[in-house]
């Protein structure tokens, strides 16, 4: 590692004591002696929970994932023993650097401390720990018919710990306002390691007197803010804005409230958006709101941006439940993602900016007539010139998608500029956005730039991203120079500098600007209060002017510079390695590596395909976002030159990833692991060799034509004893793994013989159905159903028996040469027919992607190749684009199925073509919201990746088991895990399915 400082925990240079390398194994020692969850120092650790969703990156000194209160303040107190500081931490999704410490200790507390404590429906209260995430507290409190209010972009994979940490709220705070309105009480472990609650007390009453009478820590600090709160009450009542959105600095105004004709003091509400600055959350009482049994949304369309944040005061006159923009340059980036176009396309083309308006049952009993009552407001009498309206849940859910896509959108943009978020919650009163941003247009053009906008227009927070490259220095003071421009506009207008996403390292060094001298001291006296030593999350919210303001002598949490801890800043540096793929369309390795941009959407366990192996694991590591961290910082030379071809970084980094490709679709900047994966793969191999088992499936189309050969000789001795424990010794295979069974009449064979029942010169269509591994040796008969589906289609069809691999298994496992030579000599023998006419399908989808998908990475451009990939499909989706389902006369019995997609067709938007055939066959149908079945290939049948494969596969199994059908599955791998378990079937495969239901079938 360099020795500058720059990244090194506990190095001078990052405003923190030094710590030597032996005084951080004593504290990691003493940890691991003091708490029960994982202690994590080692340097993959610190790499992982360096950056967040933000610009910023710094290490730590380590990690510790607390299994119980208890070992939260087991740890706060050794870090205080140790005088290091600590940082609790969530999803890491946050955009201001609150989920960074440099040299703390981390907490991390999202993946033992995640339990919904209680629900007590009647008085619509939940008592929760931190790490639960936003959509499981909400799915939790459903049945109930009630939610907690405040809704984040980021619900998904955002904890409800971190929301009280950053006071977050989302595009419902028109309706609900912020996380400090529904935070009743907390338990808080307090940076001495103290535990302490904070709940409602009625000032100058018998409670009041008992508690401040008593001689401990919680009565202290009630007594001290009590003073604060009224020294300060005139800078209070005159310098926070009076907005429904303001989150920066402590909530002083919030502490004291007058309710029933009482003064009500609740430390909670100063704990809420403190950032982890005052103590960490350990659990926490929320007040819930009743859920709208529906809602409505209208989409109005400006054809220019000032024009539509004009129209926000006149949209909030009506009731409406939220009021969020977005302008053109989202909806354009949309349109270009493969996960997003779809919820782009219905959005008028020459839209500069729409407004979303929302309503919901609780305040209309007519959605129609009070859509029409906006309609002649914003449309008729206004200027938008064009509206859709979704009464619909599954429509409005593709338009909220656009929106909530927005942030990682940008951040997608090609290039090293990108639109960074540092002044991006910004909130001024909602009825001067428009002459508010007319200003802000021209901060902008003063600096020589401009920005994106999207925004929660009805309560005057925009998201304003300015472009721009932060490893050029000049651009990075061009940053500094608007945020200090952009935070005396916002005074201006006596409005907030952050609306939404906090101060951490982005705005904290503002926040005395915006309060004034009077409240800055009030609220390092807090801080001190509460953090006598500055131990928790020193640097954030409030800092030291002076090592010897407000607390010791020491360095922690003096100064604040936004152009500090920057992850891209000046001095990054990457090598671009020479590859054997070509990452051109990519920007480049380290561009595509680059693209991740933290937010976390691999997180995220209700929906999509990404990412299986966190899923299962729970593992920051296991992310795309932690592959991709570990992938940077070794091209950077932020881990040592070799690290990245170090058997660790294969075996953690690498070899977990089961290359679903998930992340090639469902992550919204595209960082595709898969390909990543199989490129360092490859220079491993070419540097270190290759194991016996990499080499064995690499080349399973030969051992598989042998094994049928050999058939059933070669299936009795898989099931000789002692032949599993011969195949794990040699080969690394998992003895719990039923293995394949060879057909001694392979397809091609079975084929040959029989020919096409379709004449070619009548046929308005001709196919080489091609043979791939799984079907031609171990599981003929979904080949045979497919030949009798397509004749029945009246397709002409050829399954050529000279007709090589695609090269699927080779480019998997990181065998790149392996796997262009066949693919050439795959493109060489189908071209001619191609050429004439000829559509090349496949039964199984993985080979089928291999050719539409991967050929474009691993073979030069040539017609040939262009002309193949362009012919080439899976058999559905064949199929349902050429209509030949409505050719045949279907007969399906009264039967419903259960499908579960591949997730390599997934990741190129071709799964659905297997439902819509199937229901036009006559089937009832239900697609599974699944992801990767943990199979992948050769991945489920190794020993090492045996339990990570079940784990997986079992959050699929619940899925089938919990819906009413058969299963039905297109991948061969998804069919081998799902006939693994115990009692269980294989599934078949849709065109099975279809074979059936064709007429004369029995």
């Amino acid at each position: 590692m360099a020795t500058d400082g720059s990244l090194r925990p506990g190095h001078d240079a990052l405003g923190f004591d030094h710590v030597d390398d032996e005084a951080y194994t004593a504290l990691a020692a003493d940890l691991r002696e003091a708490v029960d969850g994982e202690v994590r120092f080692d340097e993959y650790a610190q790499v992982l929970y360096a950056t967040d969703g933000s610009i910023y990156q710094a290490r730590p000194a380590g990690v510790v994932v607390p299994e119980t209160t208890a070992d939260v303040a087991a740890a706060v107190s050794v870090a205080a023993d140790h005088e290091v500081p600590i940082m609790p931490r969530g999803a890491g999704t946050s955009l201001a650097g609150q989920g960074i410490g440099p040299g703390c200790v981390v907490l991390d507390c999202s993946v033992e401390l995640d339990d919904v404590l209680s629900v007590d429906p009647e008085a619509q209260v939940a008592r929760i720990q931190p790490g639960v995430v936003q959509d499981d507290l909400d799915e939790r409190l459903e049945p109930h018919g009630l939610q907690f209010a405040p809704d984040p972009a980021s619900s998904a994979r955002a904890t409800v710990g971190g929301g009280i940490g950053n006071n977050s709220t989302g595009a419902h705070s028109v309706r609900y306002g912020i996380t400090d309105a529904y935070v009743r009480e907390v338990e808080v472990v307090l940076p001495d390691g103290t535990r302490a609650e904070f709940g409602d007390v009625v000032l100058d009453s018998p409670e009041w007197d008992d508690l401040v009478s008593r001689d401990d820590r919680v009565a202290e600090l009630h007594r001290t803010v009590r003073d604060i709160v009224a020294e300060n009450e005139a800078e209070i009542e005159s310098r926070y804005p009076e907005l429904k959105r303001s989150v920066s600095g402590y909530n002083l105004n919030k502490v004291v409230r007058e309710e029933d004709g009482e003064q009500v003091m609740n430390l909670a509400k100063l704990v809420v958006g403190a950032e982890g600055t005052l103590g960490v959350v350990v659990e926490a009482e929320l007040d819930l709101v009743t859920r709208p049994d529906e809602r409505a949304l209208a989409v109005y369309a400006y054809d220019d941006l000032v024009t539509a944040l004009a129209a926000v005061p006149d949209a909030l006159s009506h009731e409406v439940s939220a009021v969020e923009l977005v302008d053109d340059q989202v909806v354009a980036m949309a349109r270009e993602s493969q996960a997003y176009a779809e919820y782009a396309e219905p959005i008028p083309e020459d839209a500069a900016a729409l407004l979303m308006v929302e309503f919901d049952s609780e305040l209309h009993d007519d959605f129609a007539a009070a859509m029409a009552d906006v309609t002649t407001t914003l449309q008729t009498e206004g200027d938008a010139f064009d509206r859709i309206e979704a009464y619909d849940a599954d429509a409005q859910a593709r338009l909220w998608k656009l929106r909530k896509a927005a942030i990682p959108l940008l951040m997608s943009m090609e290039g090293d500029p990108k639109p960074y978020p540092f002044i991006e919650d910004a909130s001024v009163p909602p009825d001067q956005l428009a002459e508010y941003v007319q200003e802000f247009q021209a901060v902008l053009e003063k600096h020589g730039t401009s920005a994106a906008y999207f925004a929660h227009a009805g309560v005057g927070t925009l998201h304003i991203r300015p472009i721009l490259n932060l490893k050029d220095g000049a651009d990075v003071e061009t940053m500094h120079a608007i945020a200090d421009d952009v935070t005396d506009l916002v005074l201006e207008y006596h409005g907030s500098f952050s609306g939404e996403h906090g101060d951490g390292m982005a705005r904290t060094e503002f926040t005395p600007k915006m309060y004034g001298d009077a409240l800055w001291d009030a609220f390092k006296r807090v801080k001190t209060a509460f953090d006598p030593q500055w131990l928790c999350h020193p640097g954030n919210v409030v800092y030291r002017d002076s090592p010897d303001d407000h607390g010791p002598a020491t360095k922690r949490g003096v100064g604040a510079d936004m152009r500090e801890h920057l992850r891209y800043g000046p001095a990054y540096q990457t090598v671009e390695p020479q590859t054997a793929l070509d990452f051109d369309d990519d920007g480049g390795f380290a561009h595509l590596v680059e693209l991740c941009n933290g937010c976390g959407t691999c997180r995220q366990e209700g929906s999509g395909t990404m990412c299986p192996t966190y899923r299962a694991s729970q593992e920051e590591l296991q992310t795309t976002r932690g592959r991709a961290n570990m992938l940077r910082a070794a091209i950077s030379g932020e881990l040592d030159e070799d690290e990245l071809y170090s058997e660790r970084f294969q075996a953690e980094v690498l070899d977990l990833c089961v290359g679903c490709k998930g992340c090639a679709s469902d992550c919204p900047t595209g960082v595709d692991l898969a390909k990543l994966k199989s490129e360092v793969k490859h220079q491993y191999h070419e540097r270190e060799g290759a194991t016996l088992r990499e080499r064995l499936f690499r080349d399973i189309d030969r051992w598989a034509a042998l094994g049928s050969k050999l058939a059933p000789v070669s299936n009795w001795a898989a099931k000789l004893p002692g032949s599993r424990a011969v195949a794990e010794t040699v080969a690394g295979i998992a003895p719990e793994r039923e293995l394949p069974s060879f057909q001694r009449e392979s397809f091609t064979d079975w084929f040959d013989a029989r020919g096409s029942s379709v004449s070619a010169s009548g046929a308005d269509h001709r196919v080489v159905l091609v043979p791939d591994t799984y079907t031609n040796y171990t599981d003929p008969a979904v080949g045979k159903a497919a030949v009798r589906v397509l004749e029945a289609a009246g397709v002409h069809v050829a399954v050529p028996a000279d007709l090589g691999p695609s090269g699927r298994p080779a480019y998997s496992l990181g065998f790149l040469d392996h796997a262009r030579d066949r693919a050439e000599t795959f493109v060489e023998t189908v071209a001619p027919r191609v050429d004439d006419g000829w559509q090349v399908v496949f039964v199984e989808p993985s080979e089928a992607v291999m050719v539409q998908d991967e050929y474009a990475d691993l073979l030069p451009a040539s017609p040939d190749r262009d002309a193949v990939m362009a012919a080439t499909s899976g058999l559905c989706r064949f199929l349902d684009e050429h209509r030949l389902a409505e050719a045949i006369d279907f007969a399906a019995p009264d039967e419903r199925l259960v499908y579960h997609g591949h997730c390599n067709e997934k990741a190129i938007g071709q799964d659905h073509h297997a439902v819509g055939v199937l229901r036009r066959a006559g089937y009832r149908v239900d697609p599974l919201d699944s992801g990767c079945c943990g199979m992948a290939g050769s991945f489920g049948y190794e020993t090492e990746h045996y339990d990570l494969s079940q784990a997986i596969g079992r959050i699929l199994f619940e899925q089938v088991d919990d819906a009413d059908g058969t299963p039905v599955a297109p991948g061969a791998s998804c069919r081998t895990q799902l006939g693994d378990r115990p009692g269980a079937e294989r599934p078949p495969h849709p065109v099975e399915k279809l074979a059936e239901a064709l007429p004369g079938e029995e």
